[in-house]
């Protein structure tokens, strides 16, 4: 199958992620036959690292898919990663701004042109303590229902092992064991000819995330758990979790400030004795 047209510098960054990714994964990928072989579809995949969008972009692109992401618009700011962020014509997502809607007004009509365009329902890390898929947002669920386009679940597990969630630590080796399941398209099917309001969207959101954790209990060989993790809810983690970082790095400067109180108060001791062997040497004596 080949991939869906897409921009020269996005083939060379493809040509830079797939060998790259090959060194660092152990690949299994399954249902690539439920991924529209032609016309727009959404992606949704669950989300517990940075190392993610790589995994669910290398998994899609070898099944013929060239994937546009919505990313932060922060990252578009950036040197160098903004301009080729927008040079493959990713989308990005103005958070909290007068622009919000602005990325999903990009990605419907990147679908309707029969584009890829790929979803993390979640919205952000997972906050559960295992990593399950804690509850959505309904940002897909509205582009699912304004476009009708096939819904397919991607699940990944193991990308959280090369870079785990909340840090900017690396592991690309040795080589980590990552799977990637697409599923069946999520029926949405009853839902079409409804108001789009809070209930629909809800609903539509919930059957999304649902067919996410069912797959991923089936990579995992293991039960989910029986509430889904709400942030809004339980907490978010994320917090306990900086706080803690911040007083071990707090901690850490304290320890270095120490111990350059003691390297300095040494020299300081030291400084007559140096004088007196200076003087001894001017004086020629040894």
């Amino acid at each position: 199958m080949q991939p869906r047209k897409q921009s020269g510098v996005y083939r060379f960054l493809v040509s830079l992620l797939r060998p790259a990714m090959s060194l660092m994964t152990r690949r299994t990928w399954r249902g690539g036959e439920h991924l529209p072989p032609a016309g727009g579809f959404v992606a949704v995949a669950n989300h517990a690292s940075n190392m993610d969008p790589l995994t669910v972009a290398h998994f899609l692109y070898d099944h013929g898919a060239a994937p546009k992401f919505l990313a932060k618009s922060s990252l578009f700011e950036v040197p160098v990663l903004g301009r080729l962020l927008a040079a493959a014509d990713q989308i990005p997502v103005y958070r909290g701004t007068s622009r919000a809607g602005d990325s999903l007004v990009a990605a419907e009509k990147a679908v309707r042109r029969g584009e890829c365009v790929v979803i993390f329902p979640e919205g952000t890390f997972t906050r559960d303590p295992d990593l399950w898929p804690m509850t959505g947002r309904t940002g897909a669920a509205r582009l699912a229902l304004s476009t009708r386009v096939p819904v397919v679940p991607v699940t990944q597990w193991g990308a959280h092992r090369i870079m785990p969630r909340y840090t900017a630590r690396f592991r690309p080796f040795p080589r980590t064991p990552v799977t990637v399941v697409a599923g069946p398209p999520v029926d949405l099917a009853d839902l079409y000819g409804r108001p789009v309001d809070q209930e629909v969207l809800r609903e539509a959101t919930a059957r999304i995330m649902a067919a996410l954790t069912a797959q991923l209990a089936e990579i995992r060989g293991e039960a989910p758990p029986a509430r889904v993790y709400d942030a809004r809810r339980d907490g978010d983690p994320r917090a306990a979790h900086d706080a803690a970082r911040a007083q071990r790095r707090a901690a850490r400067r304290e320890r270095r400030a120490a111990l350059d109180r003691r390297l300095g108060a040494l020299r300081e001791r030291l400084a007559p004795l140096r004088a007196r062997r200076s003087a001894r040497r001017a004086g020629g004596r040894p």
